[in-house]
């Protein structure tokens, strides 16, 4: 898992197999801040949550463009991308 001082997006997977997308700068602190029941409104429902997939950008602006995308897409669609890209 990427650490710290990149430009990261990243998708959880919930306790109810749901999945939820985000950016950071820090991955494995905002994975357990998310953990803790701080990360936002929705995961903290839906502990606990692990990671399954993150991309690293040059930019906060790209990551955040790619974390756009991909909650456009339908959960099937999800799912295919980062089978495809792991």
């Amino acid at each position: 898992m990427e650490k710290s001082n990149s430009h990261i997006f990243y998708v959880l997977e919930c306790a109810d197999q749901s999945l939820y997308a985000g950016y950071t700068n820090n991955l494995e602190k905002r994975v357990a801040t998310h953990n803790a029941g701080k990360g936002a409104k929705y995961t903290k429902s839906h502990r606990p949550v692990k990671c399954i997939y993150y991309e690293t950008y040059a930019t906060k602006q790209e990551a955040m463009r790619a974390e756009y995308a991909f909650k456009q897409l339908k959960r099937s669609e999800k799912l295919k991308y980062i089978g495809g890209h792991q």
